[in-house]
């Protein structure tokens, strides 16, 4: 690997890199862009996705010999000064450390349900839009073994790049889907002899008496609202016991408790 070197931010080579934040809101045409040296470790590690160029702070290069020594060698090492880095990306970027990765063909709720093992664990999310969220999801998931993650429409890009950040890279290591809408998941996992739980304050049973099937579905909602009534009937409900006067949790916090409760009842 020979570093390139990079003096002017208006070099072709590190177009992708460019603008960043705009570039979140606007889409990036099948790329997204890693961020950071634990999320690096999990993107060559895991192996999911291609990466096609490395963009990091001079100073950050030799912490990253390790990382990179994963990488193809054909992969473009571009190298720039804490100023140059800063006006490519358009805002102060005191990681240093980037990569531009390409999304893979999607894979549909099926492909993935399809490939899962005979004891299995699902998360599915509806209508979660707020990104620290569905990353912490993510975390959370890795974290607690489960096998993938199924998304309906509404909620935002696993991809997104402050998703992936907050996941610690797990969005690139935990298998995952994008369903048209919830029903369809339901029909879905139905099929597949999935256990589905929709998690809900007012779920008929509490966490600690849920015992683990072999395939289970563990259904979250979007904050406030929480699932459609339209999904949970047609589901069983399960709540979190918590302290008199009090029903909620944030729902990231809350998939952490329920996910390591299945973890360890299996």
């Amino acid at each position: 690997m020979t570093p390139i070197h990079i003096d002017d931010p208006s070099d072709p080579r590190i177009a992708p890199y460019v603008a960043i934040k705009e570039r979140d809101l606007a889409g990036r045409q099948g790329r997204f862009i890693a961020e950071g040296k634990v999320v690096l470790n999990v993107l060559f590690s895991a192996g999911r996705f291609a990466v096609e160029s490395v963009l990091v702070l001079e100073n950050r290069l030799a912490g990253l010999a390790e990382t990179l020594s994963s990488a193809p060698a054909s992969m473009p090492v571009y190298v720039a000064s804490q100023a140059v880095m800063d006006d490519i990306a358009g805002f102060h970027m005191h990681r240093g450390i980037l990569a531009i990765g390409r999304k893979r063909v999607d894979d549909t709720p099926a492909d993935i349900v399809t490939a899962l093992p005979r004891q299995a664990l699902v998360v599915v999310l509806v209508s979660l839009s707020n990104h620290d969220n569905v990353g912490a999801i993510f975390r959370n998931a890795a974290a607690f073994g489960a096998d993938a993650v199924l998304l309906d429409q509404t909620c935002c890009d696993p991809l997104y790049r402050k998703a992936i950040r907050v996941s610690v890279g797990a969005a690139l290591k935990v298998p995952f889907a994008i369903a048209p809408d919830s029903a369809s998941l339901v029909k879905l996992l139905r099929h597949a002899d999935f256990h589905q739980i929709a998690l809900s304050p007012t779920g008929a049973t509490d966490l600690r008496e849920a015992e683990r099937p072999e395939r289970i579905a563990l259904y979250f909602g979007t904050e406030g609202e929480g699932l459609p009534e339209t999904l949970m009937s047609r589901l069983d409900t399960v709540r979190i016991g918590m302290a008199p006067g009090f029903d909620s949790l944030n729902v990231a916090a809350a998939s952490a408790v329920v996910l390591h409760h299945f973890q360890r009842s299996c």
